[in-house]
């Protein structure tokens, strides 16, 4: 099929959609399928809901009429499709990825440049081989800029990504321990996340890399990139001032910016949301509003309080890097009664529970007062200690206090997404 037909359908529409419990009037379906399901089955409701036109790859749960239109491959066509809408706005697009702090780092970029700029930027974390085509399906005439999240845990994903979206700029928060399972080691982390430098350098277009990270600077030190970071040599350089239990401070061109974040690890993030505004020319004062004002929510370093209890919320996503740098600024929290409760870790393959008796034996030599671990992954570990409780479930968890005080003066909550480690938090309002 020619693009300019399915095309057509997409300009005549008024979106994109691809779950019939979601769909609007007008909007165009694209009857996706996978290992459990298959949309191809829900054409003929996506279209009695009001859909303009339905994009199937099997024909033999509709009939055939106008309003129809068949593809080899659903998929392949939503990201084709999304591919050459870009190509005909030609929008500046800025493309992230990275181990850890990817969703955060876009919200503030996004939040700088929002300042100045009408922008486009992924919404949560729609961040895969069909969130990033849907989101590149909402760009409009008026939109000036896109800031694009890319996730991935296997090789060659990212690069996939990029000759979907075919970004102008570029920045990776970090490598860390994510995907060991799909990535197969740190190496492979590495490699993997690179691919948007090496699209980026073989298209011509421009990076911005953390001058202060090692592994990023011996990456790119062949090509020309931009660095932001503390020292001297860096073309926009951006230092620390303060990290206290109010925020963090950074210095840039005689100027504080002040930021509500908790944790040191939220240093880099703010820097680069800083470089990229420095980069696309927003004034220095709204970047400073705009850091000033975000404040962390859905469950990423959300910092909540209960009673006297002061709490962290990080329950959006876990691996062994996020979870070391988290415990850390943690530590360095003044607060004399402590706890942390932390959440299993998935897709680390092999390493899974070396990796889970490393966070545990980080609690410790931290000297954390008191360790709630959730999850048979942790409950599988061989590491024992009076500080340290074990539990195989949430539910198990929430039974062992029900008739007992949670009395801390400051509690680190961090897990991953299907932990639910969110759903402590009710129970922690009631007691």
């Amino acid at each position: 099929m020619k693009i300019e037909k399915l095309y057509s359908a997409f300009q005549k529409s008024s979106g994109v959609c691809t779950d019939t419990r979601t769909l609007k009037k007008g909007q165009l379906f694209f009857a996706l399928h996978g290992p459990n399901f298959n949309g191809n089955e829900f054409a003929e409701k996506a279209l009695d809901a009001g859909a303009s036109f339905v994009v199937v790859d099997q024909i033999s749960t509709i009939k055939e009429n106008k309003q129809l239109i068949k593809v080899e491959n659903t998929l392949a066509s939503l990201q084709y499709l999304a591919s050459h809408h870009r190509q005909k706005l030609n929008t500046p697009i800025i493309a992230l990825t990275g181990s850890n702090g990817k969703t955060t780092t876009k919200e503030l970029i996004r939040a700088v440049l929002s300042k100045k700029y009408e922008l486009l930027a992924t919404h949560g974390n729609l961040n895969n081989h069909i969130g990033v085509p849907l989101t590149l399906l909402q760009l409009k005439k008026n939109h000036q800029l896109a800031l694009i999240e890319m996730g991935a845990n296997h090789k060659k994903e990212i690069n996939h990504l990029c000759e979907i979206a075919q970004p102008n700029w570029g920045y990776i928060t970090n490598f860390g321990k994510a995907h060991l399972e799909g990535f197969g080691s740190e190496q492979g982390v590495i490699e993997g996340k690179s691919e948007l430098y090496q699209y980026l350098i073989k298209n011509q277009g421009q990076i911005l890399v953390n001058g202060d990270d090692p592994k990023q600077v011996e990456l790119t030190k062949n090509f020309k990139v931009v660095k932001f970071g503390t020292q001297d040599a860096h073309e926009i350089q951006i230092k620390p001032v303060t990290i206290d239990k109010d925020g963090l401070e950074l210095a840039f061109e005689e100027r504080i910016f002040k930021s509500p974040l908790h944790g040191a690890y939220n240093l880099t993030n703010l820097a680069a949301a800083i470089a990229f505004g420095k980069l696309f020319e927003v004034p220095l004062k709204q970047i400073q509003e705009a850091i000033k004002a975000y404040q962390s929510d859905n469950n990423r370093s959300q910092q909540l309080k209960i009673n006297k209890t002061q709490i962290i919320l990080d329950a959006y996503n876990a691996n062994p890097s996020s979870m070391e740098v988290a415990l850390k600024a943690f530590e360095q929290k003044p607060n004399k009664n402590k706890a942390v409760i932390l959440g299993d870790m998935f897709e680390l393959g092999t390493q899974s529970q070396k990796e889970h008796e490393n966070i545990l034996q980080l609690c410790l030599d931290l000297n954390i007062e008191t360790i709630f671990a959730i999850g048979t992954n942790y409950s599988k570990t061989q590491i024992e200690h009076p500080s340290l409780s074990k539990f195989k479930t949430l539910t198990d968890f929430i039974q062992h206090f029900k008739s007992r005080e949670f009395n801390f003066e400051s509690v680190l909550i961090k897990g991953s997404r299907s932990m639910q480690l969110e759903d402590l938090i009710p129970f922690l309002k009631s007691k």
